[in-house]
């Protein structure tokens, strides 16, 4: 399959990209820093830019997209506007504008997170985001097939506990490896409107 990868730089972008083309795939990468994929989620000129520059996909799989992280009483709604922005609308408008140039049985795999069903202190913004996100694919699904609509939902990445540790005392973590192989799951399978949660 050919499939576009966005946020293909980051830690899970690159693990994907290793395991994705491994299973002899092409794999087109977008990030923002990308040289020859610049993609802004928060643009969506570029996400239509990239489109045109991709044409044809076989399947789309995100694993971008950012929330601020402030104790309730200090997020402003400009907060909220950026989490929104950056996590929910960009993926939003990756399938919008990915959908008339998708393959006829292809897929879209979105990224939200643990936060939409199980927030921590200051992760209102970051919540209402996934929790976007997660509605949307259920909703989306329902009218995009035969093209197929998943997300994957991890808690924190074992990989990540040195940065993330103290945010999520108590969450039992999830191996990176497993975390790709629920997108492995969602573009090579015939799933569709599943939120894949891991932890």
């Amino acid at each position: 399959m050919k499939i576009l990868l966005v946020g293909a730089t980051g830690r899970l972008g690159t693990a994907l990209h290793a395991t994705l083309t491994e299973r002899g795939h092409e794999v087109v990468r977008a990030s923002r820093s990308h040289t020859e994929h610049p993609v802004d989620l928060t643009d969506p000129e570029t996400v239509r830019g990239l489109y045109e520059r991709t044409g044809r996909v076989d399947a789309v799989a995100c694993a971008a997209g950012s929330t601020p992280y402030k104790p309730l009483g200090e997020l402003t709604r400009d907060d909220y506007l950026s989490g929104f922005l950056n996590k929910a609308l960009g993926q939003i408008e990756l399938v919008r504008l990915g959908l008339p140039v998708i393959a006829p049985r292809g897929s879209f795999t979105l990224i939200t997170g643990i936060l939409a069903r199980e927030p921590i202190v200051t992760s209102a913004a970051a919540s209402t985001a996934n929790g976007a996100v997660e509605a949307f694919v259920r909703a989306a699904a329902l009218e995009a097939a035969p093209v197929r609509v998943n997300a994957v939902s991890p808690t924190v990445i074992t990989e990540a506990l040195d940065t993330y540790a103290d945010f999520f005392p108590g969450f039992e973590p999830v191996p990176l490896e497993r975390v790709v192989q629920a997108y492995v799951r969602s573009i090579e399978g015939a799933e569709t409107g599943r939120v894949f949660e891991l932890g």
